[in-house]
């Protein structure tokens, strides 16, 4: 089991590094509410398919934490992040998305009764400083993106983190593949009705068009669908901080799919990467401190 979840965090480090550029290219043929929408719709489709059987076992009370799961962990996401990066660059949206552990922490502590360690307020403050590093730099060499649009990648990821307690607390119960196929099939129709709502018709597919759809199916069926399941597993085999320190490698491919695609990044912006990665891992390791300290006590 424990190298089990290293090996989950390597695959979703991988897919949902690449998910970024996928969201990115996606925008080019399709409008921000378009590209969530189909996200959420070739996801749900998948996953209805290969985890029916999952579905129909839950029972009316877990229903009720799926429906929060989903609408948390998924459905507001997933159109924060498509908003975000019509006007900021798939490579710093993933660096923001790496505020998930420092945010799963303070939420932790404030609604799901964790303890704060006086490494872990340390941890966060640095992951903080980092985050307003990272926008202001990035503000003042893109001056033609409104970096205003970083703060919903910094509300996407206080939806995951609020997720990742909900998880841990009151869906360990839950299979991995019914959590995901369950959050799904509720998304569905408000996806859908989005979707028609936004104007979109099949009748006009231009090659950009048809080319979006293409990166969007893959975002949705692997780095939405497949991923997703891997990540409710690895957040019932481990602690919500480890689950979430995925966010650790996701900036690495990230970058190196958006330097490919030709983004621009600073000195500045790369320190304040280093910085918020920083936070992050005092964070990690102070729960890893105490427990050894608590082990050599006993």
């Amino acid at each position: 089991m424990k190298n089990l979840k290293w090996i989950y965090l390597i695959i979703l480090s991988i897919v949902w590094g690449s998910s970024f550029i996928l969201i990115k290219k996606a925008l080019i043929g399709l409008t921000a509410l378009q590209v969530g929408s189909f996200r959420i719709i070739f996801a749900a489709l998948f996953l209805i398919l290969v985890g029916f059987k999952s579905i129909s076992k839950l029972t009316k009370q877990q229903w009720k934490w799926i429906v929060i799961s989903g609408f948390l962990g998924s459905f507001f996401p997933v159109y924060l992040f498509a908003f975000a990066e019509t006007e900021i660059d798939s490579a710093i949206a993933s660096i923001l998305n790496a505020t998930t552990p420092l945010l799963t922490l303070i939420f932790g502590v404030l609604f799901f009764r964790a303890v704060f360690t006086q490494n872990k307020i340390t941890g966060v403050i640095i992951g903080l400083l980092g985050t307003a590093g990272l926008i202001f730099s990035g503000a003042s060499i893109n001056p033609d993106q409104n970096y205003f649009y970083s703060f919903l990648v910094i509300l996407a990821t206080g939806c995951y983190a609020l997720n990742v307690n909900i998880l841990k607390t009151r869906m360990s119960n839950i299979t991995p593949l019914g959590i995901t196929a369950g959050n799904f099939s509720v998304l569905l129709i408000p996806a859908i009705a989005i979707l028609y709502y936004s104007g979109f018709e099949m009748s006009n597919l231009s090659v950009e068009i048809r080319s979006s759809l293409i990166y969007v199916g893959i975002l949705g069926v692997i780095g939405t669908g497949v991923a997703m399941i891997i990540f409710n597993k690895l957040v019932q085999i481990t602690d919500p901080v480890f689950t979430t320190s995925v966010t650790y490698t996701i900036p690495v491919v990230a970058l190196g799919w958006g330097i490919l695609d030709g983004e621009v990044f600073s000195f500045w912006q790369l320190i304040s990467s280093f910085v918020i990665l920083i936070g992050v891992f005092i964070v990690n390791r102070s729960k890893d401190i105490v427990s050894k300290f608590r082990k050599q006590a006993t």
